[in-house]
């Protein structure tokens, strides 16, 4: 067997950071790797491992707009076409995808040659390009006991697996819960700074500010806030006498994670998954405007499990967020079983069970 995989991933962190993780887990089973995917990818991916990078030209479209599905769909067949021509130079084992438009070039190509496919989906919902590709492709895993809007034969075969994580994230599986001792230092980590995240950066330090005094002396916040919210964030913290960090992003989100009591996010599939393994208790915030509400039905995972509580955007007022904080911040107890929960959804060892998928794929 050629040990060399094609990984297609890109567009955001969602895609690339589990691509990345089974990437590295390859590499470690004597695979060579490559990364297919468009341009946007460059900035992202400056610590993948892949000995070669493709770029291949791809683009989206809303729905309901036929000239953009058309240049969307001559945008595809130019980025397979160019994607034939380098795997006939390569000839891939296996080709991954993992979803967003960015992953559909090589798929295609791969689909043609009746080269070895399989699909990674992160969220509970499945994706619009993954749901076009999937019923064409070898194999099909997926991060959720649940798979929406998948074609039903697709369902019904998925592998669960999991959602690969980061070595850091996943070393914190070995770690177990400390609640805060009564009267002790709380510390809270609020994650969410990049997309749609203008409603955490503004309303969390607004509900903490309301928070009752004796609370607010033993809260110890991390923030991830849109640089534009940064200073006013800052200015609520320091005049609510909260000892703050505030930045535009945590490079070192595995340290922070493992010292948090409570977690205040959205419900991306990459931080359910990673609260899961870090059995952390959280409070969600599902984006509003996201697709297939794919955020809301990620967070059923923990909040079904009571790992987690789920705030709707059209329910949460700086009231509710401050009610909810204090009556858990307040109880260790409940935040303990919480943890206990997230953790019990957990699978940690994801990366090793795609990898699994993917070399059986690739040997049949």
């Amino acid at each position: 067997m050629n040990k060399l995989a094609v990984v297609a991933a890109g567009g955001t962190g969602g895609h690339l950071f589990p691509a990345q993780a089974l990437a590295e887990t390859l590499i470690a089973r004597g695979w060579r790797i490559v990364l297919a995917s468009d341009e946007r990818v460059a900035g992202l991916a400056q610590d993948f491992p892949a000995e070669q990078r493709i770029g291949l030209s791809a683009a989206t479209y809303k729905p309901g707009d036929p000239i953009g599905m058309a240049r969307a769909g001559f945008a595809v067949l130019g980025g397979a076409l160019k994607a034939r021509r380098e795997f006939r130079k390569l000839d891939p084992a296996v080709v991954v995808g993992f979803g967003g438009y960015p992953s559909a070039p090589a798929l295609v190509a791969a689909i043609l040659d009746r080269r070895p496919t399989v699909i990674h989906e992160q969220n509970a919902v499945m994706g619009r390009t993954n749901r076009m590709l999937a019923s064409h492709v070898k194999t099909v895993a997926c991060a959720f006991p649940t798979l929406q809007k998948a074609p039903p034969k697709v369902a019904g075969k998925a592998i669960v697996v999991g959602n690969p994580v980061r070595p850091p994230i996943r070393a914190l599986a070995e770690l177990s819960y400390t609640p805060p001792e009564p009267g002790g230092p709380v510390r809270l980590l609020v994650t969410g700074g990049s997309q749609g995240a203008r409603l955490l950066s503004e309303l969390v330090p607004e509900a903490i500010k309301v928070l009752p005094e004796d609370l607010r002396q033993r809260l110890s916040v991390q923030q991830q806030t849109r640089a534009e919210s940064m200073t006013q964030a800052r200015r609520v913290y320091r005049d609510a006498m909260v000892d703050a960090e505030i930045a535009p992003f945590f490079r070192d989100l595995a340290g922070r994670l493992s010292a948090a009591h409570l977690v205040i996010g959205r419900s991306g599939a990459g931080t359910v998954c990673e609260l899961a393994v870090a059995g952390k208790p959280s409070i969600l915030v599902p984006l509003a405007i996201a697709i297939d509400d794919d955020q809301g039905q990620n967070a059923r995972l923990l909040a079904e499990a009571g790992g987690a509580e789920v705030a709707r955007e059209h329910q949460l007022t700086v009231d509710s967020l401050a009610g909810a904080l204090e009556k858990l911040l307040n109880n260790p107890a409940r935040l303990t079983r919480m943890a206990a929960a997230a953790r019990s959804v957990a699978i940690p060892d994801a990366a090793e069970r795609l990898a699994d998928v993917v070399e059986r794929t690739a040997r049949s």
